[in-house]
């Protein structure tokens, strides 16, 4: 009888997982020219949900629809020791003024291509066709795991609830021993 690829209770893969699992202290910024922590409800959703995943959420910010702002964001978050990873929302689709994939690709040193082919598969089922606008996109940095999603609560919801919160303390514990 052939096996599927069910992993059993005492396998590698996941002792390997549950070593390396751990919180991780998260920046969680919001990419708009309009928004305040007020009324950032992507952002608080990411504040949520990272929680729900056991994540510790050490800051929220609100930077423009600008690359440089983005950028200088991003550094200081890597430089941060405080921060381990960092989940922006917002600025990934195709308008003109949707530069975050283009920050963000421009500083990962190691991207996670599976980060934005599974968000757009898993998008595709509640959204359709509409999911390959979304520019959603992942990766490494030093020591610092960088994700971006849409702006949609739902997108919020959806890129951490399956993707995101799930992974992030095996990231960290690969990258940050």
């Amino acid at each position: 009888m052939a096996h599927g690829h069910a992993h059993k209770h005492g396998d590698p893969v996941d002792e390997h997982r549950a070593a390396g699992k751990r919180a991780v202290r998260c920046l969680v910024v919001t990419v708009s020219d309009t928004r305040t922590l007020d009324d950032d409800k992507s952002g608080a959703t990411a504040k949520e949900c990272l929680g729900a995943a056991g994540h510790e959420v050490v800051r929220r910010e609100i930077v423009k629809d600008e690359r440089k702002a983005i950028l200088a964001l991003l550094r200081s978050a890597i430089d941060d020791e405080g921060t381990d990873a960092v989940v922006l929302t917002g600025g990934t689709g195709v308008a003109p003024r949707d530069v975050t994939f283009e920050a963000v690709q421009g500083i990962l040193e190691k991207p996670l291509d599976g980060f934005g082919e599974l968000f757009r598969s898993l998008s595709y089922d509640e959204i359709g066709a509409a999911a390959m606008l979304s520019r959603a996109v992942g990766g490494i940095t030093a020591r610092t795991a960088i994700f971006a999603l849409p702006g949609s609560t739902k997108a919020v919801r959806l890129g951490i609830e399956k993707l995101v919160g799930p992974e992030l303390g095996h990231i960290l514990g690969l990258i940050a021993p």
